[in-house]
């Protein structure tokens, strides 16, 4: 990950905003926002997508009417300096506009790679923390594992599971699943 230097952005002028996004060219990069800072990541890998899409199947059958699920691209806009992108979201239905997600998400997926692994544990999980996300995974492709975050009383993220391989992981939060994450490499396991 990279933060742009190439945009129509004087130095002197302050933080990005979200309206600063929408300028930006398309070219296959996701663009998020972190209290005004910009950040670039490239288009992800295989192994990846293959586990978003595998990941927002076993949740979209699992969901409960109440709730949505979506795969980035998709905003969460919860102020003026910040948008996440997170790999998979879910959200209450009613919280979702026809563009964004302005409300926090139930539940906040990343899936790890070499360039963006220390943002999605370093910068974007204490964003999702402060925004009061109840839940927070990561996925490593590699092994494959997924590690579980929920927030405890005090509002602060707590590792409460974590599975890797062939391991089934049953969670409740942010409703009744079942997840082998390695299942979610489909052929590619």
């Amino acid at each position: 990950m990279t933060v742009m230097a190439d945009i129509e952005h004087p130095a002197d002028s302050g933080p990005l905003t979200v309206h600063d996004l929408e300028g930006m060219p398309d070219d296959g990069r996701r663009r998020e926002l972190i209290d005004g800072v910009l950040i670039a990541s490239p288009a992800p890998g295989r192994r990846h997508q293959k586990i978003v899409v595998k990941l927002w199947r076993v949740l979209e059958d699992a969901c409960p009417s109440e709730y949505d699920v979506l795969v980035a691209p998709f905003a969460v806009h919860p102020g003026d300096d910040t948008e996440l992108q997170p790999d998979v979201l879910v959200g209450r239905d009613e919280d979702f506009t026809e563009k964004d997600l302005p409300a926090p998400p139930v539940l906040a997926v990343e899936v790890l790679s070499p360039s963006t692994a220390i943002y999605d544990l370093n910068l974007k999980k204490p964003v999702y923390e402060r925004l009061g996300t109840p839940s927070y995974w990561v996925i490593d492709p590699g092994e494959p594992a997924l590690t579980v975050f929920e927030l405890d009383e005090e509002g602060h993220y707590q590792q409460v599971a974590k599975a890797a391989g062939d391991e089934v992981l049953e969670v409740e939060r942010p409703f009744p699943v079942r997840i082998v994450p390695k299942e979610l490499l489909g052929r590619l396991g």
